[in-house]
C-alpha cells in the first residue's frame, strides 16, 4: 500500500531529495507514521507556491498517515534566508499573531482534522519561545558547527552580500522544531520546498546528536514548480495568485488555472489534484487530440478552486465565466463585476452627466466621435451589460454601480472599467 504512495509521488513528478529512500519506504511498509511541513507566517495568507509541500502532506494523510502542519510563529519573527538574497523586513508579534491565525483558516481547508489520523497543528512559538538565550547556545548552539552551517547553500549564497546572525541561526532554530516534533509526536519525516534541504538535514543532524538510540527520521524536499516556457510559476499581471479570497477572488483563482498552457496542464494535474492516475492520463489525451476543448484546464480550475475555495466559491466562478462569455453582465452582481473586470484598462471620470459619445470618446473607447456614433448605433456599445443604441443616451448615477464605476463594452471582448471620483 505503502510502496503505492511512493510509487504514486514519484510519477506525479514530487520527490526531488530523500535523505534515505530505502529507509523511508521500509519505514512507511511497517507503521502508520507522523510527518511534518512548515510554513512561516511571513503574511496574512499563503499563495499558491506554498501549497505543493502541504498537497503532498495530504497525500500522506489520504493512505493513513498523520500530518503535523507547523506554523512558525517563532521562526516567522526571524526570517528564513533560503532562496533570498536580502533579509527580510521584521514583522511585529501582533502582525505575526494575525498571520497565523489567518493561515490556519487556510490549512483548515486543505487538511482532514476530525479522523482518527486528523491533522495536528502546532506553532513552534509554544516551545522556542519558552527557550533562554543561554539553553539555546548550550543545549543547541554546540551541536552545530559553524563549519556546517556555513556549506548550508541558503547561508553560502549570502555570504558576499551580507546575512545576519538572526538569518544565520534560523537552520538550527529550525532544526530545534524536527527534534522536538520527534520527541514529542514521534515525527519521523519532515517535507519541504527544495530550497529546505538545508534547513531539514540540519534538523536530522540535531535529532541524530541528541539520542543516544539509532534515530530513524528522514527528509523529502519537493521539486521546484516551473512553467514550461521558463517563467515563474504562481504569478500574474497583477502578482502572486494568493489563497486569500480577499486577495485572489474565487474568479480571478480559476481563471488562473484555466489559463494554464497546454504544455503545463497535465503537469498541474499531477502535482496540485488528487484525482487518479487513470483519469489524468485520460486528460493527457485530449490535451494531445482536442486542445482546443481545454478540458485538462477546466478540470484543474474546478478541482483547486473547490479545493481551497469550497463548492459555492467555485459555481460562481462558473457563473462569472459563463456570463463574461455569453455576454450577459446582468447576471453579475456589482462586485463580481468588479472582481472579473479588475484587470481590463481603466480610467477616471469625473461624477457628473455625460453624453454616451463622449463618454467613450474620453475613456478612449472609441477613437473619435464620428467612430463613437457609429459604435452606438450600430450596437456595438454595452454599459454595465446593456446595450446603447441612443447617441443622446446620459450617463449618470443610475449606470454607476455602488456609485463609484461602470463597464462598458466594445465589440463582442473589448471591456473597460470608467471609475468615478
Amino acid at each position: 500500500m505503502t510502496n503505492e504512495l511512493m510509487n504514486d509521488l514519484q510519477w506525479r513528478g514530487l520527490m526531488y531529495q530523500q535523505t534515505d529512500e530505502e529507509g523511508l519506504t521500509k519505514l512507511l511498509d511497517e507503521e502508520k507514521i507522523s510527518l511534518y511541513c512548515g510554513v512561516d507566517p511571513t503574511a496574512d495568507s499563503m499563495h499558491i507556491g506554498h501549497i505543493v509541500p502541504l498537497l503532498t502532506l495530504r497525500r500522506f494523510q489520504m493512505h493513513g498517515h498523520q500530518p503535523i502542519l507547523l506554523v512558525g510563529g517563532a521562526t516567522g519573527m526571524i526570517g528564513d534566508p533560503s532562496g533570498r538574497n536580502e533579509e527580510r523586513q521584521l514583522q511585529s508579534t501582533e502582525q505575526i499573531d494575525k498571520n497565523v491565525e489567518a493561515i490556519k483558516v487556510q490549512m483548515e481547508q486543505i487538511f482532514d482534522f476530525q479522523s482518527e489520523n486528523g491533522a495536528k497543528m502546532v506553532n513552534n512559538r509554544d516551545w522556542i519561545g519558552q527557550m533562554s538565550v543561554i539553553e539555546f547556545l548550550r543545549d543547541y548552539g554546540k551541536l552545530i558547527s559553524v563549519n556546517y552551517m556555513l556549506a548550508k547553500e541558503s547561508v553560502a549564497s549570502r555570504l558576499e552580500s551580507g546575512i545576519s546572525f538572526t538569518e544565520f541561526s534560523y537552520t538550527l532554530i529550525q532544526a530545534i522544531d524536527y527534534n522536538h516534533l520527534y520527541n514529542n509526536f514521534n515525527c519521523r519525516v519532515q517535507i519541504g520546498g527544495s530550497d529546505q534541504w538545508g534547513n531539514i538535514t540540519s534538523g536530522l543532524e540535531v535529532i541524530r546528536k541528541t539520542h543516544e538510540e539509532e534515530t530513524k527520521a528522514f527528509g523529502i524536499t519537493i521539486p521546484l514548480v516551473t512553467k514550461a516556457d521558463g517563467t515563474k510559476f504562481g504569478k500574474t499581471a497583477g502578482g502572486a495568485v494568493w489563497l486569500d479570497a480577499k486577495k485572489t477572488s474565487p474568479y480571478e483563482f480559476y481563471q488562473f488555472w484555466i489559463n494554464t498552457a497546454d504544455a503545463d496542464a497535465v503537469k498541474y494535474l499531477k502535482i496540485f489534484t488528487f484525482i487518479s492516475r487513470e483519469e489524468i492520463e485520460a486528460l493527457e489525451v485530449t490535451v494531445e487530440n482536442e486542445p482546443h476543448l481545454r478540458k485538462a484546464q477546466k478540470v484543474l480550475a474546478e478541482e483547486m478552486t473547490k479545493l481551497i475555495h469550497g463548492e459555492e466559491a467555485l459555481n460562481d466562478a462558473l457563473r462569472i465565466t459563463k456570463a463574461l462569455f455569453s455576454g450577459d453582465l446582468k447576471a453579475l452582481s456589482a462586485s463580481e463585476m468588479k472582481a472579473a473586470f479588475k484587470d481590463v484598462p481603466s480610467v477616471g471620470m469625473a461624477k457628473e452627466p455625460k453624453v454616451i459619445i463622449d463618454l467613450i470618446v474620453e475613456a478612449g473607447i472609441s477613437t473619435s466621435k464620428r467612430q463613437a456614433r457609429e459604435d452606438v448605433v450600430n450596437g456595438a456599445i454595452s454599459v454595465n451589460g446593456e446595450k446603447v443604441t441612443d447617441v443622446e443616451y446620459i450617463i449618470d448615477a443610475k449606470d454607476r454601480l455602488e456609485d463609484t464605476f461602470a463597464i462598458v463594452r466594445r465589440g463582442k471582448k473589448k471591456y473597460h472599467m470608467v471609475q468615478f471620483q
